[in-house]
């Protein structure tokens, strides 16, 4: 491809701006890797766009990219600030310093935004600007610049062209080396300090043991998802890393007695076990943002018994480390709820940075938009009209029950003609599931036969054994709660309060 002299003009700047953008980006995320308290530029103005979404944004988004949601916005930001890189390039072909002021402006704005965390210094934030505006500013001086200046842009001689490229490119290298390290490091999941309480002290009630047949068919749902494969939801692009050392939960508002509680005293207190299923209000008819897993906590009422409700108080507000805000009605506590804990541990072991360390709320039968607070820092007590929670101005419900729902695991795609197991899960926590039946074509509904229930908080397996004929076959399932209620047939999307309808496969036998 031959490039004409205006090309050229314009093409060497933006690569130059591109890649310069790219170095100074890398090496601020390097920093923040590296140094706890530097901030990742990037994440920062993720976190702002999080913030600053409309209505219907999130569920657009989750429909969109899954669980890659959070990978999908990063990549959008970085894209974006390398397109204004190039931009600025091809602005300050002719006065480099539009290219390096505009690139020291963004810097210093994204460092700006990033001080909304509170996790962030303030100083480290400005020398991760310093480091991306200096880097990238050297660099496309050294870049833009022309090998011969006696040669105009359109007569570059191919051993300047090739230079240029040559060090662009290894520019490139080291900016995609530099930052996936700084990223490597940013993602870690350690916890400086968990030495100090390596383990979590023994429960006064512990859980009762799980059934001896766990798994009815292969490729069912397990009764309790291992922590490594459960599902995470939450507004945060990088996985919070607080001190449980300096941290501490505080429990305020209309209480006779402000509490407050450091992890260890937290700790001190008798700890309960239980399986509780939770689930994100965003998850469609047949997802996977639902698990099971045992809790450790502390009883959520022996926090506010200690603290003292007054009257008159409506709403729970839990309240994370960066202000992130659920609310339910105090009322939940004292029905279906009532084994809400502040939960410190997960599976038996300490709760991991990415589902909530030091601690989180754990309220069985809501979504967790409303009230499963991770990096749990402070509890209010409120009334239902005088605070809204971070999703409710947003569109969703105000109040967030988990509604009856059922999900095929097994067969998924085709099968083998004969007896095909189909299985899955189903769950109204708090309520139980006291039947599930399944569809296949256009037939009778049949019943399946359930497995060992751990608790009415926790979804059960089933299956129903099938006599699959060669062909195409539809396949739906539907459930019944504890208390005879049938899941509802009619579809509806996830938002404001759930998704309903039943789940459907279609099968393909031969």
């Amino acid at each position: 491809m031959r490039f004409t002299a205006r090309m050229q003009q314009r093409l060497r700047p933006a690569i130059a701006g591109l890649v310069a953008g790219a170095v100074g980006l890398a090496l601020s995320e390097l920093l923040a890797g590296a140094v706890a308290g530097a901030p990742s530029l990037v994440s920062a103005v993720g976190s702002l766009v999080i913030d600053l979404q409309p209505p219907g944004a999130k569920q657009l988004i989750v429909d969109l990219f899954g669980s890659a949601d959070k990978l999908a916005l990063n990549l959008a930001v970085l894209i974006v600030a390398l397109a204004l890189s190039a931009l600025l390039g091809v602005l300050g072909r002719t006065d480099h310093r539009i290219a390096i002021g505009g690139a020291a402006v963004i810097a210093v704005a994204a460092a700006l935004v990033s001080l909304r965390d509170p996790l962030v210094q303030p100083i480290l934030a400005l020398l991760s600007a310093a480091v991306a505006a200096t880097t990238s500013g050297f660099v496309f001086r050294r870049l833009a610049e022309a090998p011969s200046r006696r040669a105009p842009a359109a007569e570059m001689p191919a051993w300047g062209r090739r230079q240029f490229l040559g060090n662009a490119i290894g520019l490139g290298a080291l900016a995609i080396v530099s930052g996936g390290v700084g990223r490597a490091l940013l993602q870690r999941q350690e916890v400086a300090d968990l030495p100090m309480r390596a383990a979590l002290p023994a429960p006064v009630a512990s859980a009762p043991p799980l059934p001896a047949a766990t798994v009815l068919v292969d490729g069912v749902s397990p009764l309790v998802v291992p922590t490594k494969d459960f599902y995470r939801i939450d507004t945060k692009l990088l996985v919070p890393r607080l001190d449980a050392g300096s941290w501490a939960l505080t429990i305020n508002g209309m209480v006779d007695h402000e509490l407050q509680l450091s992890y260890n005293e937290l700790l001190d207190m008798p700890l309960v076990e239980r399986h509780v299923t939770i689930s994100c209000v965003s998850n469609e008819v047949g997802g996977d943002l639902v698990g099971n897993a045992k809790w450790t906590g502390v009883h959520l009422r022996d926090l506010l018994d200690r603290a003292g409700v007054r009257t008159g108080a409506t709403q729970v507000v839990g309240r994370s480390f960066d202000g992130w805000t659920a609310g339910f009605p105090t009322a939940w506590l004292s029905g279906p709820g009532e084994g809400a804990m502040v939960a410190v541990g997960m599976n038996g072991e300490i709760l991991s940075p990415d589902h909530g360390f030091p601690a989180r709320l754990i309220v069985p039968g809501l979504y967790g938009y409303v009230s499963a607070t991770k990096w749990l820092t402070n509890i209010e007590l409120t009334t239902l009209e005088a605070f809204d929670g971070y999703w409710i101005p947003l569109g969703w419900a105000k109040q967030g029950p988990i509604l009856l729902q059922s999900r095929i695991d097994v067969p998924r795609g085709s099968a083998a003609a004969g007896q095909v197991p189909v299985a899955g899960i189903a769950w109204a926590p708090t309520r139980g599931i006291s039947k599930v039946e399944v569809q296949v074509d256009r037939g009778e509904w049949q019943a399946a036969g359930l497995g060992p229930a751990i608790s009415d908080e926790t979804w059960v397996q089933w299956v129903y054994r099938w006599d699959a004929p060669a062909g195409a076959h539809r396949l739906r399932v539907r459930a019944t709660d504890g208390n005879g209620v049938l899941q509802e047939a009619r579809t509806t999307p996830p938002d404001p309060d759930g998704a309903r309808g039943y789940h459907t496969v279609t099968v393909n036998v031969s």
